[in-house]
């Protein structure tokens, strides 16, 4: 047991009723820091499984020498198994649940806890996205009841949510947040509401990338290199989408939608289709990727074919459609790539380049050119400032197919990742994103979490390398306010709109973190 890892006062024996994947991963960390553990299962296959699964990780991890042999028997010896709750709970200062995700199995296990623990238990639900309210307030000390949502796998995530009812003690919160603390994670203290802090944000999101596609925005492929390389996240929203499971998103966005309405947690038809379909990502073999071979794939259906023979034009005409610092920052990129810029009305290029802003569609711009064929707008971003990684490529209804091809290889010649997108306000990163940072901003105006908390939550629960907070402040809420602006004036799609925090932060000129 190292130094961070000590026992929290009043907790010394755990009781882990279900041993899946998260069960037999709570099992190994809280015997790991010294507690006795009971792991209970009724279904004695699902035991034997568990207990085989953290024999396997702590096995790994005396392979990878991180773990003494030695040690590795005295955290077996604090694990015993029971099969039935009332066999396990006699002794247990807390007791978490991990059942599989049903409202009816959830309260049919509490109502066994709340008759054989001493009325001292601390009771803990697992949930990611049922209501810790309604489990508590079917026991008799709803008082002891609280949220304590660890992330898969539970030996590697650093965060927990802990989760206070209205009717949850603070002292059983705090007891919580020292027992995380003692395992070595981050404890994230929230009120109870669906999904907590990282569901809402995560899969509204992630909702969000897939109506893009389905309605044409852009390809899957780009859509997830928009997150990437433009906004420096670990993985793109689809692929990230295949590997949580199709099935197990579309179940949580039912739950957020139920408790929250509008149209940012109504499943994407795709989604809907695709789970139904059994088409669930990488458990499945095949999602809005392919995962084997001749696997089927409707996500994929009717994804353009790049020109691979198209050469980047010798001269361009650039004109602008926003600021005109983009367009002096892209007409020295140009010309240090050996391309002749000429700007009107001057002789004309072939290839019309705009200069784009995502606050303004480039429609009007290339109309304005006269050549309307010919333009495409390009918009260059990157996780840091000063440094683009990636040209996004906008498509007018009236652009055509070689002018298409022309930016591409333009792209190229600039070093440069390239997505192709529609002409929308926010293009596709801006797009992707920003509705997510307005969520974040959300969260903090109505009181939910703190800013650090948020970011803190989605750095470590979602391995972001900025929070969401601190990623707006670096972009600038005034920025992620016009766009979004111009977002829902175009769709009149109320998840676009700026929440009143941001718009006041946009206003002064401050930031969310300081």
């Amino acid at each position: 047991m190292t130094s961070s890892q000590t026992q929290a006062p009043g907790i010394r024996e755990v009781a882990v009723v279900g041993l899946g994947i998260m069960g037999a991963g709570l099992a190994e960390v809280l015997a790991r820091s010294g507690r006795s553990v009971v792991a209970i299962e009724a279904n004695h296959d699902a035991l034997a499984r568990g207990l085989a699964a953290l024999h396997a990780s702590l096995d790994k991890a005396v392979a990878r020498g991180r773990l003494a042999l030695a040690d590795k028997e005295k955290i077996v010896a604090r694990v015993r198994a029971a099969d039935s709750i009332a066999a396990g709970v006699a002794d247990a200062d807390l007791v978490i649940e991990a059942v599989p995700e049903r409202m009816d199995l959830k309260l049919a296990v509490f109502g066994e806890l709340d008759r054989a623990c001493r009325p001292g238990t601390i009771l803990a639900t697992n949930t990611s996205s049922l209501s810790v309210t309604a489990l508590a307030a079917g026991t008799r000390h709803p008082d002891r009841v609280a949220g304590l949502h660890f992330f898969n796998p539970v030996p590697v995530m650093k965060l927990v949510e802990v989760v206070s009812t209205v009717l949850t003690a603070p002292s059983t919160g705090e007891a919580l947040a020292g027992l995380v603390h003692s395992l070595g994670k981050t404890p994230v203290q929230v009120s109870d509401r669906a999904g907590f802090v990282v569901n809402p944000l995560l899969l509204g999101y992630l909702n969000h990338a897939v109506r893009l596609l389905e309605t044409g925005h852009a390809t899957r492929e780009d859509i997830d290199k928009a997150a990437t390389s433009g906004v420096g996240l670990p993985m793109g929203p689809l692929a990230l989408l295949d590997l949580i499971g199709l099935d197990t998103s579309l179940l949580v966005l039912e739950a957020l939608q139920a408790e929250f309405g509008g149209s940012r947690f109504a499943p994407a038809p795709l989604l809907r289709r695709l789970a139904e379909a059994g088409l669930t990502g990488r458990k499945s073999g095949c999602g809005f990727y392919p995962y084997q071979q001749n696997s089927v794939h409707a996500a994929a259906a009717g994804e353009p074919v790049p020109d691979a023979a198209a050469q980047p034009p010798a001269a361009v005409t650039l004109i602008e459609n926003g600021a005109v610092a983009p367009a002096a920052d892209l007409a020295g990129a140009l010309t240090a790539a050996g391309i002749d810029v000429v700007r009107p009305p001057a002789a004309e290029a072939g290839l019309v380049l705009v200069a784009a802003d995502p606050a303004h569609r480039v429609l009007d711009a290339a109309v304005a050119s006269g050549r309307p064929a010919d333009a495409v707008g390009i918009h260059l971003i990157g996780p840091e400032a000063g440094k683009p990684a990636l040209a996004e490529l906008i498509i007018t209804y009236l652009t055509a197919a070689r002018a298409t091809a022309a930016a591409a290889a333009l792209a190229a010649r600039l070093g440069l990742d390239a997505v192709t997108t529609r002409d929308r306000p926010g293009f596709l990163a801006a797009a992707i994103t920003y509705p997510h940072l307005n969520d974040a901003a959300r969260m903090v105006q109505d009181g939910y979490a703190t800013a650090a908390d948020i970011d803190t939550a989605m750095m470590l629960g979602c391995g972001y390398p900025r929070g969401p907070l601190e990623m707006l402040d670096h972009i600038g809420p005034a920025v992620v306010f016009g766009v979004l602006s111009a977002m829902y004036a175009s769709s009149a799609d109320p998840a676009f709109a700026p929440v009143p925090l941001l718009a006041e932060h946009a206003a002064a000129g401050t930031r969310f973190r300081g």
